[in-house]
């Protein structure tokens, strides 16, 4: 380890971090979990030569490298433990090129997604991916775990959105993927392949980015309360199915509802909340027509081209998570289904809930069927009661025809149930896969599919 040390010092003097507050920082991220030891030390890098020196220098001496931006994940999948490298590129934050006749950009990793649409806000143009963390995640942790949003069912997740990179590989070397083009087949897809690969085949260093025109014309939208979240989750289904594609359907159940009430300190029913935006030159037509599909199945429903009144019930979605750490601590998960199916998913975590005794409040992102049920509990350590109900509806999610994660990333948390879903052969390929990228295994170890033990605990966001 003092060798390590030695070595980073003297390549990397300005960069390297071993402040005792900064390392325990790195120990956790959002998903409620910690390791139990800090890291041997941060590289805070701000240049591509500087991820290029960190990673020899691991390679040379067999370091494990954990590489991490904001630490904003919800997978424990950026958190770094005894031994292993940190190296941060929070650092890199630069706009290398706009390009407005190609409608791209050419980024540094640890630009934060709020900030890169600030900056292109006066072309006319933006990054569509819209994480609800958009304001403290890093493009660069977008890619990495294929971040979704609020506006992925009509504008598509990150990975729609990335059309080349420049990693450096375990060894140092750099290598630039993809393309500028709209089309470009040439060989395999590796930039396919790094997004949601979540730190384990390379660092990502830039990105070349696809941008859209903002949408013209005034955002209509529509706040309707349904009895049953069973019913709200149908009228989503059934707009989806319709062929309309709201830029923003929302769905919230009754136990969302109450905390967000008593958390923000408003008045809102509690019953299930859907909240529908339509956006673009068609908005208000579209939204005319999503808002006949929720009345005619129950719901109780409103439609708004108001902007201080679109932004209210906004404010009701956005505050679910901050709502929900204030009642205690927090595992909060994420599954997706085929839209059909939302609401027979949303009625199994009911019973699940039921069966096991313990507290889940959902939020979905009910245009592409994506569900964060948030389990709520008392103090640092997962109940296994909880843990049990997980299981139960990752399973159930997977019978429905889904997936464990739509947009967090299997990280630590989810490593344990990804033969369920993926089966062992094909686990087993995606480690072969990835022992051609890092034949020594030092990239983010323990991680997604890696067979290195776990070193995390669960930990309290919230008292």
């Amino acid at each position: 380890m003092n060798n390590v040390l030695e070595l980073l010092k003297a390549e990397l003097p300005a960069a390297l971090s071993t402040d005792p507050a900064a390392l325990a920082a790195c120990r956790l991220d959002k998903s409620g979990h910690e390791s139990s030891t800090p890291p041997l030390a941060i590289v805070n890098a701000t240049t591509i030569a500087e991820v290029q020196a960190t990673m020899r220098i691991a390679t040379a001496t067999g370091t494990p490298v954990v590489v991490r931006g904001a630490g904003t994940g919800l997978a424990g999948g950026a958190i770094a433990g005894d031994g292993e490298i940190v190296l941060s590129t929070l650092g890199m934050t630069r706009i290398l090129e706009v390009s407005e006749d190609d409608e791209l950009a050419v980024v540094e990793p640890g630009i934060i997604n709020a900030d890169l649409n600030t900056a292109l806000a006066s072309t006319g143009l933006w990054f569509a991916p819209d994480p609800a963390s958009r304001a403290i995640s890093t493009v660069g942790g977008n890619i990495a775990t294929n971040a979704g949003g609020l506006l992925c069912a009509k504008y598509g997740v990150t990975r729609e959105a990335v059309l080349g990179l420049k990693i450096v590989l375990a060894d140092g070397r750099l290598m630039t993927l993809g393309h500028r083009t709209v089309k470009g087949v040439t060989g395999l897809d590796l930039v396919g392949l790094l997004i949601g690969s979540e730190g384990t085949l390379g660092v990502i260093v830039e990105a070349t980015v696809k941008l859209r025109r903002l949408p013209q014309g005034t955002p209509s939208t529509i706040g309707a309360y349904f009895s049953t979240v069973e019913d709200a989750a149908r009228a989503a289904s059934v707009i989806s199915a319709s062929g309309l594609r709201p830029a923003i359907m929302e769905l919230l159940d009754p136990r969302a509802m109450t905390s967000i009430a008593d958390y923000l300190g408003v008045t809102v029913r509690a019953e299930s909340f859907l909240l529908v935006q339509t956006d673009g030159g068609g908005a208000e037509g579209e939204a005319t027509a999503a808002l006949a599909i929720i009345r005619s199945l129950g719901g109780d429903a409103t439609l708004t081209t108001d902007p201080e009144e679109a932004a209210r019930l906004m404010a009701l979605r956005r505050s679910f998570h901050p709502a929900m750490e204030s009642r205690g601590t927090v595992l909060i998960e994420d599954v997706c289904v085929p839209r059909s199916t939302l609401p027979a998913m949303f009625h199994a975590i009911d019973e699940i809930a039921a069966r096991h005794g313990v507290t889940i409040a959902t939020v979905a992102h009910a245009g592409d069927g994506n569900l964060h049920p948030n389990f709520v509990y008392e103090g640092a350590e997962v109940p296994e009661a909880v843990w049990a109900a997980a299981h139960e509806m990752f399973q159930t999610a997977l019978r429905l025809g889904g997936t464990l994660t739509g947009e967090h990333g299997v990280g630590l948390l989810k490593k344990r149930w990804l033969r369920d879903e993926l089966g062992d052969d094909q686990v087993d390929l995606q480690r072969d896969i990835k022992r051609v990228f890092d034949p020594s295994g030092i990239l983010n170890p323990g991680k997604l599919f890696s067979e290195a033990p776990d070193t995390v605990r669960a930990s309290a966001l919230a008292e």
